[in-house]
């Protein structure tokens, strides 16, 4: 089998692509933790497939799983410097850890071999908006444009509209993106309940120190494109492994 690191080695794109901003909404909070199962709102019966779109009922948002398993979820934010990309992918190669990656559109649309990169690694990817979007904000149609053009991205590049959708700076979802994503066809809105705070560059211990609030069945929300999450990335990794507690793909987590 090819290695997948030296597969990316032939993603040659500049330097230079901006860091995304923040993706958690003033004020927010995390949603409580203690639900006998993945926490949803609102309830859905059905997941359909992620392979291609199905517009259909709002989608349901997905916090965190209290499945029991020893597992979490590192979920990141896709934007920025495709270099910092290729070192975070390394890094969590060389621990053994999968990851899920949700791409804004028009970073795919100015690195398309990105999803490639993350996909060769055995990674997953999702939707997180076409360009990054005070989203919560914004009417039903220009919402739904949002969502839509980032699917159609993801589809072109890699023949998935892609897990799942994320909604951009903000934590949780609101009723009205939970709606303009179903139409879309997202059964599934991934939200988090760890914050690394990273996209403020407050160092690696403060990296660090936010992710280690994780518990089995935690989704932690962190970003491509910063150095400072390379370099706390292997103690974040370390420590997991130390506490018995295996990064997986959202979709594995949340099986």
């Amino acid at each position: 089998m090819d290695d997948p690191l030296t597969r990316r080695r032939l993603f040659g794109v500049a330097l230079g692509a901006a860091a995304l901003a923040a993706c958690s909404a003033p004020g927010q909070t995390p949603a409580p933790i203690g639900s006998a199962s993945p926490e949803v709102v609102p309830p859905s019966s059905s997941t359909p497939s992620s392979s291609a779109p199905q517009p259909g009922r709002p989608a349901t948002e997905l916090v965190r799983s209290s499945s029991g398993r020893p597992q979490v979820a590192l979920t990141f934010h896709g934007a920025g410097d495709p270099q910092v990309t290729r070192q975070v992918l390394d890094v969590v190669h060389q621990h053994g850890a999968r990851i899920t990656v949700l791409a804004v559109g028009t970073w795919l649309a100015e690195h398309p071999d990105a999803a490639r990169m993350v996909r060769d690694g055995g990674h997953e990817l999702g939707n997180h908006t076409w360009s990054h979007p005070a989203l919560s904000g914004y009417k039903a149609e220009p919402m739904y444009a949002e969502i839509q053009r980032c699917r159609d991205k993801l589809a072109e590049l890699t023949g998935s509209p892609g897990s799942f959708f994320r909604q951009s700076q903000g934590q949780h979802a609101t009723p009205e993106e939970l709606v303009e994503a179903g139409k879309a066809g997202y059964a599934r809105v991934l939200s988090y309940d760890i914050d690394s705070l990273d996209w403020k560059d407050p160092g690696p211990a403060a990296i660090r120190a936010a992710v280690a609030k994780a518990r089995a069945g935690s989704v932690v929300s962190m970003h491509l494109g910063h150095p400072g999450t390379v370099a706390a990335l292997p103690g974040i990794l370390t420590a997991l492994a130390d506490r018995g507690l295996t990064p997986v793909t959202a979709s594995d987590l949340l099986a």
